[in-house]
């Protein structure tokens, strides 16, 4: 069959790096209509985090997309799904106070400024609730996809199927990488609890304000995507920063009457 327009061959933005992220799904139907969305939109790699295997209901709507879900990989969690990626770009229809939330095109424009070999996740929660905050606190950017309404939110196989054509709307332009390749996301992730452990030893991280703190140093550190040059500095700072609170406890360090 002809396509009325021919898009066949044209991918300028390297459409194999992308991932689907799926948490979780209550229903199969929609992990099958989802594969039936990358299919339409030249997308393959499908994981699914918290589940086993597939129900015949998702071969059922995966209409000519049955070898997405023939190589689908599932993983026992969130980190161990993403560990081999470099970014991670969480969907949301929920305003989050703690996060900063781009708009659909700013998240577009931000995974297209990349170098064509970084591995980047699409990450959609449970139809019903969506992503905890914990989930939010492990993608680097999260945006929201714009509705004339606050309820229904989008299907999630719609949610997925729009994201995925927004890209696929910029195969043909192609990207224009303009920073660092960043950090797999594990190694981000090591960076972050480094820091985060660092400054509960200064004790500027303490019983009543982990949680918040914590959030906002993942959410900051996220958002900067850390290069290689970038865990240098800030191991450096934060080495420092540690020595001098506690090198007046050090031997030979006290002041002298």
């Amino acid at each position: 069959m002809k396509l009325p327009f021919e898009t066949e061959g044209v991918d300028k933005i390297g459409r194999s790096r992308f991932a689907v992220i799926l948490i979780r799904p209550d229903s199969h139907e929609n992990i099958g209509l989802v594969a039936r969305a990358m299919k339409n939109t030249g997308f393959a790699d499908l994981r699914l985090v918290g589940i086993d295997g597939l129900e015949p209901e998702a071969w059922r709507t995966a209409v000519h997309a049955e070898d997405i879900l023939d190589n689908a990989r599932f993983y026992p969690d969130l980190a161990a799904a993403t560990k081999s990626l470099h970014l991670v770009f969480a969907s949301t229809a929920r305003v989050r106070k703690k996060f900063a939330i781009l708009t659909f095109p700013e998240a577009l424009e931000t995974m297209l400024r990349f170098p064509l070999d970084t591995r980047i996740g699409l990450l959609f929660g449970k139809e019903r609730t969506g992503l905890t905050g914990e989930e939010l606190g492990s993608a680097n950017f999260i945006y929201s996809i714009p509705q004339a309404v606050r309820q229904p939110s989008y299907n999630l196989a719609s949610a997925v199927l729009l994201s995925l054509f927004g890209l696929f709307g910029r195969s043909a332009e192609g990207a224009f990488p303009r920073e660092e390749p960043p950090l797999l996301r594990r190694d981000q992730d090591d960076c972050v609890r480094v820091i985060l452990m660092k400054l509960e030893k200064t004790g500027f991280i303490h019983a009543t304000n982990r949680t918040h703190i914590t959030r906002k140093v993942q959410d900051i550190f996220g958002r900067i995507a850390l290069t290689d040059k970038d865990r240098k500095l800030l191991m450096a700072i934060f080495n420092k920063s540690v020595e001098r609170v506690y090198r007046p406890c050090l031997p030979g360090n006290q002041e002298k009457d």
